[in-house]
């Protein structure tokens, strides 16, 4: 398998902006690994809910985590305020790939970038649906042109 590069800032259409907490930090002096998986979740969330794309408490639809994966490029901690940048990689009927990039303050490269698989389902049935239209276009919007 061949380790992936670093992506560039510029190569993501949104940005969400993270704080760093005492509590993200492990043992080693670092972010532990799994708290970049939090960071992903944040970002793809808080972008959703600001377009009104996705009502987390109520709404009719709700995205599963069905696959993840993350590479790492250079230790973070706390107190360093990071950015999270977003991007769709591919839009199906009911599923996203999301791809996402960890950015520290003043680098133009990622220290750590993944995935994320949603399918997006019936929060009663958990049957996948086929994407609301503010959903669909909240996601299209994170597309590479």
């Amino acid at each position: 398998m061949t380790r992936p590069l670093p992506h560039l800032r510029a190569a993501y259409p949104y940005h969400h902006p993270l704080q760093t907490r005492w509590a993200d930090n492990d043992v080693y002096g670092h972010i532990n690994n799994v708290t970049y998986y939090a960071y992903f979740d944040t970002a793809v969330n808080a972008y959703l809910a600001a377009r009104g794309a996705l009502d987390l408490q109520s709404g009719a639809v709700i995205g599963l985590v069905v696959e993840t994966g993350c590479a790492f490029f250079a230790p973070a901690a706390f107190p360093e305020p990071l950015s999270v940048g977003v991007r769709v990689a591919h839009l199906g009927r009911s599923s996203v790939r999301y791809e996402l990039a960890v950015f520290q303050e003043a680098a133009d490269t990622a220290c750590a970038q993944g995935h994320f698989v949603h399918v997006y389902v019936d929060r009663g049935t958990r049957r996948p649906v086929d994407f609301p239209d503010p959903l669909r276009g909240a996601l299209a919007a994170l597309q590479p042109v």
